[in-house]
């Protein structure tokens, strides 16, 4: 029997395609010409004037620096169809070159525009642009089309797409023209990815080096660091906010403090895109933290020792080993801060100025005169489709892989001491981080111990007595403070809906880790669903929902628990998951062998394990639960008031003293039940020796009576 076998024909069909981008490049204006497209001015190259000529012809003659990237793809991409070259070279060759020009022609056009630069930091790093250029013409989008037909011909030579080109380019046609024409123009939806990328990466590099800090260092404050890692988790909303406008507002410490050594101001640039993403990395740092020290607690110290055994040193070990059984942990923290990121609506609120997202349009559209559901909807569904490619990233970034290094077999190793350079870095991020975290919360919950925020800064209690105050009468204690009704349902609430949460979560990340059936990754996906939508959508679905029969619960407190539950669901999800990825399913099969029955090896064998998931569901929900206020905003009543919402009427009213106050209660109360839920969880259990010292040299004092 004979086989037949694809041949390359001797010429690549896609040299056309490069022929398209050379005739955009070399000969077609670049810039569209007022007086259209005539036979006289196709060969532009010579052009006179700057703006009528070929992207060629500006870079020779008239000195437009800005063009020669999208030449150097266009002449290095002719190397991929040299003879001899085969269809994997050839592809990544195309691909290399194809991305290169598609990126370049972006580039040249979004960051210089009819006033020269487009962004003030450009025209600051590289001085003013005399040069200023036009919309993009013929030439223009013959290059870009033509690099984006070799782009999808490399993936499609790759072996995407069944090695089909066709289908490749049919694929590439669809994303360019929904980017170009659907996305694009909701310019809100570029800010809230460029937001969640740069949050999601900050965060999980931040909750990395502190999970290393306190799980493999020899550090002397580990439990205050923790503590401190989780606190702005615990902070009711605004508060971070507030404290880094007192320090970097225009009117803030800092600013001051720089304007009177060097007589710079500093403006406003807290308000925008560098404040919302600062604020929103104090949010979620704790978010990425929680999720990771489970992961880097439960790896094998067997396989690193094994590692180190076969001669490898500390650092090959930790990035060979260490580091990618890490992977599941930190794609989980990065996707679920994504999409924190994406659903924030407080910090935008209040520190984005004129730097809007979908989550701030969303509720604008919602609640404005206009009253606009229909935009709501589509941007909601903007949002989703940013979590829907976030989630298929995350899954494809982990593939097939095994992650397990807790199996049945015994495992007493002790951790690898970090490299000196790892331990210097992680103390370098974690340090710093943590003594800003604290100059934070010191401003910001100062308002509470002072007469008027920002101007009086006599001390005084008197906030806390008018949200806490008491009497002792003959019938007892009478709760007189007006913060009382609104703490004692929160705090009931609460205590009701996280245990249901992490039930729910765990059982989910069980189920997904362990079982296989149809329609899997559609569930792990709609586990997602309600972290990504803001909670002001939420909680206005939830009340055309459930405000007529037949499930009417509006107004009472099922309600305010059911969107609790659901609202923080995805974290105990995701941080079950992760945890899940490090046990081998030998433990289930050996304790089925047994003879016990499922809900024996669950919770027998497999959550005893899962300790670590278990504490982060339920410190998340329990916390989440008191602090979130977009999602309750709209379902709170007289009966049932949170303390949230209790917080933000008094800010609004300009009351900041009381509403800090409040917050300060608060904080100390979700740290006294972190403590507690800690100590009724307990910590896992697996047999290890006690974890290696800090390789650190310490200086022993000498004995007594000895030479100095």
């Amino acid at each position: 029997m004979s086989t037949i076998q694809r041949t390359e024909p001797r010429i690549d069909p896609a040299i056309w395609w490069w022929l398209a981008a050379a005739v955009g490049v070399v000969i077609v204006p670049w810039h569209m010409q007022q007086d259209g497209m005539r036979i006289s001015g196709i060969f532009a190259l010579f052009a006179g004037d700057a703006d009528a000529a070929s992207a060629l012809g500006q870079s020779l003659f008239h000195k437009r620096f800005w063009f020669w990237p999208v030449i150097a793809a266009l002449v290095v991409a002719l190397a991929a169809f040299r003879p001899g070259l085969d269809r994997r070279g050839r592809g990544n060759l195309l691909l290399i070159t194809g991305l290169g020009g598609l990126l370049a022609v972006i580039a040249q056009g979004w960051f210089i525009g009819v006033r020269g630069w487009s962004y003030p930091f450009l025209e600051s790093a590289f001085g003013d642009l005399d040069e200023r250029q036009f919309g993009i013409g013929w030439g223009g989008a013959m290059a870009f089309a033509a690099f984006a037909a070799l782009t999808t011909t490399a993936l499609a030579l790759r072996g995407l797409f069944g090695g089909d080109r066709f289908v490749a380019g049919c694929v590439g046609l669809l994303i360019a023209s929904i980017t170009l024409f659907t996305v694009w123009p909701v310019r809100v939806a570029w800010n809230t990815l460029m937001l969640g990328i740069a949050t999601a990466t900050t965060c999980t590099v931040l909750g990395l080096a502190f999970a290393l800090v306190v799980t493999r260092t020899g550090f002397r404050l580990k439990k205050p660091l923790r503590l401190l890692t989780v606190l702005p988790i615990i902070t009711p909303p605004f508060v971070i906010g507030l404290g880094l406008i007192l320090i970097f507002g225009r009117s803030g410490l800092i600013n001051q403090w720089v304007a009177a050594l060097t007589g710079v101001e500093l403006g406003r640039w807290i308000y925008g895109f560098d404040g919302v993403w600062l604020a929103q990395v104090f949010s979620f740092t704790p978010t990425a933290f929680l999720v990771l020290i489970g992961v880097v607690q439960g790896i094998s110290p067997t396989m690193e020792e094994a590692s180190q055994t076969l001669r490898a040193d500390r650092m090959r070990t930790f990035t060979s080993v260490t580091l990618p059984l890490m992977r599941p942990g930190l794609t989980n923290a990065w996707l679920v801060v994504f999409v924190e990121s994406l659903a924030d609506f407080g910090n935008p609120i209040l520190l984005g100025g004129s730097f809007g997202v979908l989550s701030t349009e969303i509720f604008f559209a919602v609640v404005g005169a206009q009253a606009d559901f229909g935009r709501a909807g589509t941007l909601a569904l903007i949002l989703l489709i940013f979590a829907l490619v976030a989630f298929m990233i995350q899954r494809a970034v982990l593939g097939r892989a095994s992650y397990v290094s807790m199996s049945g077999k015994g495992d007493s190793g002790l951790p690898t001491p970090l490299p000196d350079s790892i331990r210097r870095t992680a103390y370098c991020i974690a340090l710093p981080w943590a003594a800003m975290t604290i100059f934070v919360y010191v401003l910001a919950l100062a308002g509470g111990f002072v007469k008027v925020w920002g101007r009086d800064w006599t001390p005084t209690l008197s906030h806390f007595g008018r949200a806490f105050a008491l009497e002792w009468t003959a019938n007892g204690i009478l709760w007189t403070g007006g913060a009382w009704g609104s703490f004692f349902t929160t705090i009931q609430l609460a205590a009701i809906a996280a245990p249901i949460t992490a039930a729910i979560g765990l059982l989910a990340a069980w189920v997904l880790s362990r079982q296989q059936f149809k329609g899997k990754t559609v569930l792990e996906f709609a586990l997602m669903l309600t972290f990504c939508v803001p909670g002001t959508v939420i909680g206005v679905a939830y009340i055309l929902t459930y405000n007529i029969p037949p499930v009417e619960i509006t107004g009472t407190a099922i309600i305010l628990i059911i969107c609790f539950v659901f609202r923080n669901l995805p974290v105990g999800v995701r941080s079950g998951m992760a945890a899940m990825s490090q046990l081998d399913k030998s433990l289930d099969e050996a304790s089925t062998t047994l003879r016990a029955s499922t809900f024996r090896t669950l919770t027998a064998v497999v959550l005893p394990l899962l300790k670590p998931a278990i504490v982060t569901a339920l410190i998340y929900s329990f916390v989440r639960a008191i602090t979130t206020v977009s999602a309750v905003i709209f379902l709170v009543s007289a009966q049932y008031e949170m303390a949230t919402v209790f917080i933000i009427n008094r800010a609004i009213n300009g009351d900041y003293g009381i509403a800090i106050a409040y917050s300060t209660a608060l904080i100390a109360l979700m740290m006294l039940a972190i403590g507690l839920i800690q100590l009724v969880v307990g910590e896992r259990k697996i047999g290890r020796r006690t974890a290696a010292p800090d390789p650190t040299p310490q200086i022993a004092a000498p004995p007594a009576g000895a030479r100095a």
